[in-house]
């Protein structure tokens, strides 16, 4: 059986404030296209449909659109919700959808109820696992405690107890919505961090022939038989090394894997630039960026006048301007944003603490009602959100 394997959509979404939709329609051309020139046999979705719990109308024009064309095509095609995805909303008339060979997962209740395919050599059951937020879907699941890893070890040991009772052919394929331990993040992901744990191990999927991992932006195998396709366009300068693509897998008759990258179209390459603004604008060797999408960060020691349109005579495409002055090793004046990089909310407000005391950092039950109050705070905006 031949698959094509894509997540993280994102509709609606737009590029520091410029619109994609446009190149959403233009990917989804090419997956259309790409379904019939190399004769797909099942499209899975892994998560991220839309860019948030309520889009725009735009957007949920352009899936209308795809899954009727993806319907014409007669490709079933399996979907869940993710961490973006109103589960709610996008699973409204899933069992009417369902008859057109749409099949959306959306209702943590019903992971282990696969969507059954046949090819030549039997049966292949699709288990939809869709974002599984801990707090919300303990219970369901009866998982022994509120943590990614224990809700996804829950539903997987439901999946495998239906796979068990299916006949000894019967092939399996498990889409997820989650951070899977050996993955590579970018800065466009959302943080799903709960108890200061985001990714769960590899493992957790062992017993299926394939898991179609969404969440994470860059496409990339954790192992032979689980991969993230990653999404189909860039969402963050962080991305500017991804090879955008979508895997086609071929599930053999004994549960054998061969995988293909796909490309995706690229609607305009990206380019961080960093110097002296003079230097940005005289070098020639940055002729080939003047099509790009430009981040770009200015080193001068005092801020240059007009920068932002200066740069947008050579570079008309520029959408990010960062400043940060040249300046020597432990200058006072250095940044806040520099102190800060790479320093996630939990570490940062540790360092608070240690500030005010003169240096006495917290202690460990002080960062666990630290952490509890990051966990509170996320959980709580997932939920206002999702219930709008």
């Amino acid at each position: 059986m031949r698959i094509l394997h894509t997540s993280d959509w994102h509709l609606g979404r737009s590029f520091h404030r410029v619109s994609l939709l446009e190149a959403q329609a233009a990917y989804l051309d090419h997956l259309v296209a790409t379904v019939r020139e190399r004769e797909v046999d099942a499209v899975v979705v892994a998560g991220d449909v839309y860019d948030r719990a309520v889009p725009p109308l735009s957007a949920v024009e352009l899936f209308d659109r795809a899954l009727h064309r993806l319907a014409a095509a007669g490709v079933p095609t399996v979907m869940i919700s993710g961490n973006h995805d109103s589960a709610r909303r996008l699973g409204v008339g899933a069992g009417l959808i369902g008859r057109a060979g749409i099949h959306l997962r959306t209702d943590p209740a019903e992971c282990a109820t696969p969507v059954v395919l046949h090819d030549e050599h039997g049966d292949v059951a699709f288990y939809g696992l869709p974002y599984l937020e801990p707090a919300l879907v303990k219970d369901v699941l009866k998982a022994e405690r509120a943590g990614h890893e224990a809700v996804l070890t829950a539903a997987m040991d439901r999946v495998r107890a239906d796979l068990a009772t299916r006949p000894e052919s019967t092939r399996s394929v498990v889409l997820a919505h989650a951070f899977v331990a050996g993955g590579e993040p970018s800065d466009s992901e959302r943080d799903i961090t709960i108890g200061g744990v985001a990714a769960v191990p590899a493992g957790v999927f062992d017993g299926v022939d394939y898991t179609a991992l969404g969440h994470l932006h860059g496409s990339q195998a954790v192992t032979d038989r689980v991969r993230y396709s990653g999404s189909p366009l860039a969402y963050s300068f962080s991305e500017i090394a991804h090879r955008k693509t979508m895997w086609l897998i071929d599930l053999g008759a004994t549960g054998t894997i061969t995988a293909e990258r796909i490309d995706c179209p690229v609607p305009r390459p990206l380019a961080r630039l960093r110097g002296r603004l003079d230097i940005l604008l005289g070098d020639p060797a940055l002729a080939r960026h003047e099509e790009a999408w430009v981040e770009a960060t200015l080193t001068d020691p005092v801020r240059p006048d007009e920068p932002m349109a200066r740069l947008l005579d050579r570079f008309p495409h520029t959408l990010s301007l960062v400043f940060e002055p040249e300046r020597a090793p432990g200058d006072p004046l250095a940044s806040y944003a520099q102190r800060l990089r790479g320093r996630d909310d939990q570490q940062i407000a540790e360092d608070f603490v240690a500030h005010v005391r003169g240096g006495n950092g917290a202690d460990e039950q002080e960062r666990t009602v630290l952490r509890g109050a990051f966990d509170h705070v996320r959980v709580d905006d997932g939920v206002r959100e999702v219930n709008r």
